[in-house]
């Protein structure tokens, strides 16, 4: 079974681009627009993998991040957060996070960083 993994971003752009990326490396997707979205779709069916903007209207990606960490019936689930700029390295340390990417997002970094922490999922080609 492919591992799911859930992209969370305001830019639907972006949003479409991992989508493809990771649905093509065999991964299952799943998309939200926002954090009130995400944490539904996570409540639902906790993915294996989030992939989550920072800088969002709402809640950013640290508070959704937190609130989730603080609901103790929930799983692990691994956090990358996606940034534009080298924005906010310590929080997101203190949240667990597993790293980061940067926009513009490379498909190569993208598959190799997942790949390092979903089980069962595609690995990249090299």
């Amino acid at each position: 079974m492919a591992a799911s993994i859930l992209v969370v971003d305001d830019d639907e752009g972006i949003r479409e681009l991992l989508r493809l990326h990771l649905s093509a490396a065999g991964y299952e997707v799943r998309v939200a627009e926002d954090a009130i979205v995400a944490g539904y779709l996570v409540l639902k069916s906790p993915p294996d993998l989030i992939i989550t903007d920072v800088s969002m209207p709402h809640m950013d990606g640290f508070e959704f991040i937190a609130a989730l960490k603080a609901d103790k019936t929930l799983p692990y689930i691994p956090v990358i957060f996606l940034t534009s700029v080298e924005e906010g390295d310590h929080r997101g340390k203190e949240l667990g996070a597993v790293g980061y990417l940067t926009k513009p997002v490379r498909a190569d970094h993208l598959l190799a960083l997942v790949a390092q922490h979903v089980p069962g999922g595609a690995h990249p080609i090299g």
